[in-house]
């Protein structure tokens, strides 16, 4: 019997075991997943510890309201939209204190009830930060709490996506830039 491709499927998967040890977390609230966002960039987004979001304590399903990164997905959109919209020289440093998505799960709707997101009016996103824009000298320009909500988030036409789960508080986002960071005229 020939042992080398046993022993390279083994190898294989001794591998793959190692490789996702080290993988990303799976969970926001892993204690070993980041509160910031890396790299060089005028925007630095860091957020508080995801468990005490409203969207972990108040889910009527914390499995799934914790699973997967949205915290850092929305870290991310958050720094590229107001990179794009911030004027050079200025800086913009924000922390993200809560975060409540839009819809809810209702496990009373039946057995398969807890596991899907259920879109109402009664269950709109919500964000609270606090942000500090300064100019090219580090002067500050504006800083404060902001607590974002969009109570017509499902009237809102124009989405970015209707595929992606956090479509409804990526627009909450970028309603906010565009008071904070209104277009300047050239």
């Amino acid at each position: 019997m020939n042992r080398k491709p046993l022993l390279a499927g083994a190898l294989g998967c001794l591998l793959l075991l190692v490789g996702s040890a080290s993988a990303a977390p799976r969970t926001v609230t892993d204690p070993k997943a980041p509160r910031a966002l890396t790299g060089e960039s005028p925007v630095q987004v860091k957020w508080t510890d995801p468990a005490q979001f409203t969207e972990i304590r108040s889910s009527t399903n914390r499995f799934e309201a914790q699973s997967g990164n949205w915290v850092q997905q929305l870290a991310d959109y958050l720094r590229s939209s107001a990179s794009k919209r911030l004027p050079p020289g200025q800086t913009l440093d924000v922390e993200i204190t809560d975060i409540k998505r839009a819809g809810e799960f209702e496990p009373q709707n039946g057995p398969r009830g807890n596991d899907v997101r259920i879109m109402r009016d009664i269950y709109p996103p919500r964000m609270t930060l606090t942000f500090t824009l300064r100019d090219a000298t580090g002067g500050v320009l504006r800083q404060g709490e902001e607590k974002l909500i969009d109570m017509n988030y499902l009237g809102n036409t124009g989405l970015l996506s209707n595929n992606d789960p956090l479509r409804y508080e990526k627009r909450m986002i970028d309603d906010w830039l565009r008071r904070l960071l209104p277009p300047t005229r050239r």
